[in-house]
């Protein structure tokens, strides 16, 4: 069973049942249920294009057609022990013929209706894995280390949500994008990357629309993940972007992230992925950290800002005017900002001991210890204090 196959089918197929009338929560239930049939029926498949054959040895011409068969039975079988005898007479008359399956690719309705906005942040990137990214309830769960019984209960209501929507409605891009990039930075947990699979469904979005800004998102997490490889170190701990080694990024991906953002910049259709996307590209740019074009990335902050209007991005605009323009500039820049932001403390921190106030910056990487998001942060945050102090010790 080619797993690489069943996931790239999953969307189009409940796509096709959505359209014939199925409910989609009944839809999805079903399209799982046929996935499973698949992974009993089908043999190993080294690849995508490689031909199937059944249990049997019969040949499997058309994979999609054939789980799309099987899928609308398990909805059918479903529909038969929950409604009454007229609407399950009016389904079944509705059983196409067996051939090939409609060209018609609802992969993108698909996309919007996870990112509905009747959904949560947390609701929309799980039904989004699940439904469009073909991973099981276990496989999200593990990924978001939450209890399997928690994710069901979240994609059920999720799906509950949106099964009256129908796929005659424009959807919204940027929500999509938001839902993905969410995916993206999860990273990796359990036995799945989810960095990786944000980057296939952004792959798969960008082949079914043609949009700057998806093209930005795609872009931005190609040159972000390209880098992947040096943010850790072999015990690890977390490798900031300045001490990296960049004979450990991915050249590839770096050239195709830039690739793909240029010919969007060509567009003049600026948005805000493409403007991250940029400042990126700037940084995969630099043979070192010390000939980075600080200058030119506060230009695509400024722009950014313009966007976006983000604290957060005002943030990370003070630590680049900082680099180009000196500490005091950057905590300049800072001063104007809430100090309760996150990642504010370790700015400052950083900013501070540019600046020579190495005192202010111990205690502030300490404060921003106690305040990380996660482990691997808070112990690099707590050693840049320790090293503070015991320099000060001296």
């Amino acid at each position: 069973m080619n797993e690489a196959l069943l996931r790239s089918l999953t969307p189009s197929v409940l796509g096709i049942l959505v359209r014939r009338g199925a409910d989609f929560a009944a839809a999805e239930d079903a399209v799982q249920d046929a996935l499973v049939e698949a992974v009993r029926v089908w043999p190993d498949a080294p690849s995508p294009s490689s031909r199937l054959r059944s249990s049997r040895g019969d040949p499997i011409r058309d994979p999609k057609g054939w789980l799309t068969t099987v899928a609308w039975r398990k909805y059918l079988d479903a529909t038969r022990a929950d409604v009454a005898r007229r609407r399950r007479e009016d389904h079944v008359d509705q059983e196409p013929a067996p051939g090939p399956t409609p060209s018609v690719d609802d992969t993108l309705q698909l996309y919007f209706l996870c990112a509905h906005p009747a959904l949560t942040p947390a609701s929309a990137v799980a039904l989004t894995l699940r439904a469009v990214g073909g991973l099981t309830t276990r496989q999200i769960a593990q990924a978001y280390l939450v209890p399997e019984a928690t994710m069901a209960q979240r994609i059920s209501r999720a799906k509950r949500t949106v099964s009256g929507v129908r796929f005659d409605r424009p959807g919204d891009v940027a929500t999509v994008l938001r839902v993905l990039y969410l995916v993206f930075n999860e990273g990796y947990s359990g036995d799945v990357d989810l960095a990786a699979e944000a980057i296939r469904l952004t792959r798969q979005l960008a082949a079914a629309i043609d949009h700057p800004e998806v093209a930005g998102l795609l872009a931005l997490m190609l040159l972000h993940h390209a880098r992947r490889a040096a943010r850790t170190a072999p015990d690890g701990s977390l490798v900031p972007l300045a001490e990296q080694d960049r004979g450990r990024w991915d050249t590839r991906a770096i050239a195709e992230g830039v690739e793909i953002l240029q010919a969007a910049l060509a567009r003049d259709r600026l948005g805000e992925f493409q403007a991250q996307a940029a400042i990126a590209a700037l940084h995969a740019d630099a043979p070192t950290a010390a000939e980075t074009d600080w200058v030119q990335i506060v230009e695509w902050y400024d722009e950014l800002v313009r966007l976006t209007d983000s604290p957060v991005v005002r943030l990370n605009r003070a630590v680049a005017v900082g680099e180009a323009d000196g500490p005091r500039a950057g905590l300049a820049a800072l001063a104007t900002l809430d100090a309760a932001l996150p990642r504010h403390a370790a700015v400052a921190a950083y900013l501070h001991e540019r600046d020579g106030d190495l005192t202010t910056a111990a205690r502030l990487y300490a404060e921003a210890a106690h305040q990380a998001p996660n482990l691997a942060e808070r112990d690099y945050l707590t050693r840049q204090a320790a090293r503070l102090n015991s320099h000060r010790g001296r």
